[in-house]
């Protein structure tokens, strides 16, 4: 046998006999809510195989994310997929997270309606229906209010309607609702109605939905794998958004969200800075004003440094 092909042999030999003995690492991911068409860069990521490429066993875990929170901090999960804010104060807290990489670029709240509204002045005297004291969207809607010099109860009333924006608003039992430009205002369009909305990213540049992680997953190569996984699964989802929701269906099912809020949403994963940075990267200008709304909300006590509470460390400038 020939030198060459004996070492090609020996080589495989010890390739195969490497990839038994070498088991692959168990990521359990914490994905909020429930299966949904937003997760499709990480369903994607999965079923082609990329965290398997990084030597990784993805597992996901839904549930809202103050349930998966907790989940994070005993080591029962490795990743959250949350809003930043639930990074910011739980770090604020004492917790030691981070969040490590931004799945959407812009903050998808806005403040939609089927009535005129044309300015944020518009919304004096009205109600207007949120999720909850809590999250993005509270926060967002928070300092659009605060643009106007619009106060809460005196001028606006705020009524906590849970996860319901969509009904409520059809069935006029608010005026407006703060929900996701990528959500329930693709859904209304698509059943051919008008609907007006306000932008709350100049009173909140806040990044969307992204990962978190502890401190000391941070101190191995855990996270660099993941992230890099990860942002490959967000690279493909945009480039064929059609592929990528057909690949991630069978995982959330046909009552998780339709291709044109996938559509809607692939925008909002990339931006100018992502094409320098790569996809994932938080722009630190982005960070500093929404902290800063958040400490003139009273959120967070004055002198707090946004880079406190993410980096860009892990995140893959090639993959853009």
């Amino acid at each position: 046998m020939k030198r060459a092909a004996l070492l090609t042999l020996l080589a495989m030999a010890w390739t195969s006999a490497t990839a038994q003995t070498t088991q692959a690492r168990t990521v359990n991911i914490g994905l909020g809510y429930i299966p949904n068409v937003q997760f499709t860069p990480f369903y994607v990521a999965d079923k082609l195989g990329y965290f398997k490429a990084e030597g990784l066993n993805v597992r996901y875990q839904h549930g809202y994310v103050s349930e998966l929170m907790p989940l994070l901090l005993q080591g029962k999960l490795d990743f959250v997929v949350g809003d930043p804010e639930d990074a910011v104060f739980a770090r604020n807290q004492g917790a030691p997270v981070r969040y490590v990489m931004a799945m959407y670029q812009k903050n998808p709240v806005t403040v939609f309606s089927l009535k005129p509204l044309d300015s944020v002045s518009d919304l004096k005297g009205k109600t207007l229906g949120i999720p909850g004291p809590f999250g993005s969207s509270y926060h967002a809607a928070q300092a659009l209010l605060d643009s106007a010099g619009l106060k809460e109860g005196r001028d606006v009333k705020l009524a906590s309607i849970g996860f319901t924006q969509l009904d409520a608003v059809k069935a006029g039992r608010v005026d407006a609702a703060v929900g996701y430009v990528n959500n329930e205002v693709v859904q209304l369009r698509a059943g051919g109605q008008r609907v007006y909305t306000l932008d709350t990213s100049a009173a909140y540049p806040m990044v969307g939905v992204g990962l978190i992680t502890t401190d000391s997953n941070l101190k191995s190569d855990l996270a660099r794998r993941v992230v890099r996984a990860a942002q490959r699964g967000m690279k493909f989802t945009v480039a064929d958004p059609a592929r990528a929701f057909k690949l991630a269906q069978p995982v959330f099912g046909k009552g998780g969200g339709t291709l044109d809020i996938l559509k809607a949403s692939t925008p909002l994963i990339r931006s100018a800075y992502t094409a320098q940075n790569g996809l994932g990267a938080s722009n630190p200008a982005t960070w500093t004003k929404a902290v800063a709304a958040l400490v003139a909300q009273g959120q967070l006590k004055a002198g707090v440094r946004a880079g406190d509470f993410y980096t860009n460390a892990l995140i893959s400038k090639t993959l853009k």
